[in-house]
């Protein structure tokens, strides 16, 4: 908003204004306080004045696109700077794996960045590029190893004077030396200043488009005190603000009558964003499962577009559009029409049990209501044009708990789909990657998943759908062996593994062999407990729940 954080934007346009040494600066701050706007208003300012050479902004709904941080910045650079197009189309032709993402960002920042720039090292403006929300996509170790590699990559002597911005979390990375840090506050004078200013200017807005509620012309609105008691709420929390005012101009709502529920707890500290958000979820009609369904959305492996969500949760498709009206303050629709969460806060809260309290909804859940949704989707044999399912329902059933309805969904799509798909497959026609089943077979073998023979029987159509499919591609995909006691003997030493979230993908090795040897031990390490542990309790029918699972796996490894 114009005219708020004046004296922020002013201080780091004097650094970025330094002719003479590189200067790079890295703004910090806890979430919510107005990083990622002050990074974009700084971007649009030096795009203005052609000192732009491009900007990243991470998302943790786009973590497939960090490999593309380097050419994206290139690709920025060529559209603003014509003279450097021709030299990195030319490194491209050279070498065209510089656009992969198994290419290293060194090798990517020299040839698509670095040596382009060198064409203007005789010109006097200081250049800019801003790297936004490091900490959203990347863990700390990596995230310094990057912040290095660019700010070491751009201070060569045959460069112009580049100056780096980062913004993230202030226990993002540990900055270089000669980082410049500035650090954003929720108790600063000015920003709350500014947060006032847009509480302000938001609420005569409001006033002034509501003419059958405030009539024309508009009387004075809101109370001196109410506007007091929710400034000192919003405190210096600009998403506060944001998400407050979104809550009270909500079409359909009397304005007086939001701003009056927003009011009605007494907060003793400011920016407490987390009342903001369970009084937004109380509001609802149905809380608990409006919050199911929050969610689910949360979880997502990629945001979606409205269509897509309504094809997705097509048995709760009512749920969803109530869950989206209500919780409209702070769901929005980005630029290309895809459904988001306004702020990362609220993955935040909803993933923290002491904050988020009786709205809770653990990841496993959430997870299983995806894995649910992605099921009945084949089994409906869904047209949607953008196949979410088909991209994301390994993961979702990886992470999920294993509940009788998503048993029986597992089940019915092992016996009415799959052959259907290894039947496209010699078609040509490739519904799923192989490894995914793959993956679907190994998640399934434990005693959570496996709880009776129907279980066993869905376990082995998929595993013998995905052996056909991978034979008919002529590729195993990645190694089935590795797969199965890998996560087996995850699952063994995490007996709840939906509660480590992807742990198993950083720890899968890389390679493999055939040693017999390896792949008793895991079963060992797997199953003997788990007998041993049902002999011990005289449960019967677990004993020989666990020895039927023993013997099956093994079966299919030796025959």
């Amino acid at each position: 908003m114009e005219n708020t954080r004046i004296a922020l934007r002013k201080s780091i346009t004097q650094v970025l204004d330094q002719h003479d040494d590189q200067m790079n600066i890295w703004l910090n701050g806890l979430a919510g306080v107005g990083k990622s706007t002050v990074a974009f208003t700084i971007a649009e300012e030096m795009k203005a004045a052609q000192r732009l050479v491009g900007t990243f902004f991470f998302s943790h709904k786009h973590t497939q696109k960090v490999a593309a941080i380097i050419p994206t910045i290139a690709y920025q650079l060529a559209l603003a700077f014509p003279r450097v197009r021709e030299d990195i189309v030319k490194a491209i032709e050279n070498d065209d794996s510089l656009l992969s993402p198994r290419k290293s960002h060194a090798d990517q920042i020299r040839e698509l960045v670095i040596k382009p720039l060198e064409t203007l090292q005789f010109r006097q403006e200081p250049y800019v590029i801003i790297i936004d929300a490091l900490d959203e996509c990347f863990p700390s170790e990596e995230a310094a190893r990057l912040v290095t590699l660019l700010t070491d990559a751009v201070a060569g002597p045959d460069l112009p004077v580049i100056h780096v911005i980062f913004t993230s979390r202030p226990n993002a990375a540990a900055m270089p030396s000669g980082v410049h840090e500035i650090l954003l506050t929720t108790r600063d004078d000015d920003t709350i200043r500014d947060v006032r200013f847009f509480l302000r200017a938001s609420l005569d807005k409001t006033r002034t488009i509501c003419p059958t509620v405030f009539g024309q012309p508009p009387i004075a609105w809101p109370l001196e005190d109410e506007f007091e008691t929710l400034a000192f709420k919003a405190g210096g929390l600009f998403v506060y603000a944001a998400m407050a005012m979104n809550f009270i101009s909500a079409a359909g709502y009397h304005p007086q009558e939001r701003l009056e529920l927003l009011l009605r707890e007494k907060s003793t500290v400011g920016a407490d964003i987390d009342q903001l958000y369970q009084q937004i979820i109380e509001t609802s009609q149905d809380p608990l499962a409006y919050c199911r369904m929050l969610a689910s959305i949360i979880h997502l492996s990629k945001p979606l577009s409205l269509a897509a969500l309504q094809d997705l949760f097509h048995a709760d498709i009512q749920s969803l559009a109530a869950t989206l009206e209500a919780f409209s303050p702070i769901i929005l629709t980005d630029g290309v029409g895809n459904v988001e969460i306004y702020h990362a806060s609220l993955r935040d809260f909803m993933s923290d049990p002491l904050r988020s309290k009786q709205y809770h909804i653990d990841d496993a859940h959430a997870h299983e209501h995806l894995a649910c949704c992605c099921l009945d989707s084949f089994l409906r044999r869904s047209s949607s044009s953008d196949h979410y399912p088909y991209l994301a329902w390994d993961r979702h059933i990886f992470m999920a708990c294993p509940s009788s309805k998503l048993r029986n969904l597992l089940a019915q799509f092992a016996d009415k789909i799959l052959r259907h798909w290894v039947e496209a497959a010699k078609d040509g026609q490739y519904y799923v990657r192989s490894s995914a089943l793959f993956e679907v077979t190994a998640a399934c073998y434990s005693l959570e998943w496996i709880r009776g023979w129907s279980d066993l029987v869905a376990n082995w159509r998929i595993r013998q759908a995905c052996m056909k499919i991978a034979r008919i591609r002529g590729t195993r995909g990645q190694p089935y062996f590795w797969i199965v006691f890998d996560r087996m003997r995850w699952k063994f030493y995490n007996p709840w593994p939906w509660r480590y979230k992807d742990t198993w993908r950083h720890n899968t090795p890389s390679g493999y062999r055939y040693d017999l040897g390896l792949i008793w031990d895991s079963l060992f390490r797997v199953s003997y407990p788990c007998i041993m542990t049902a002999l011990l309790w005289g449960n019967i029918s677990t004993f020989l729940r666990c020895l039927t699972l023993f013997v099956y796996i093994s079966t299919m490894f030796f025959k």
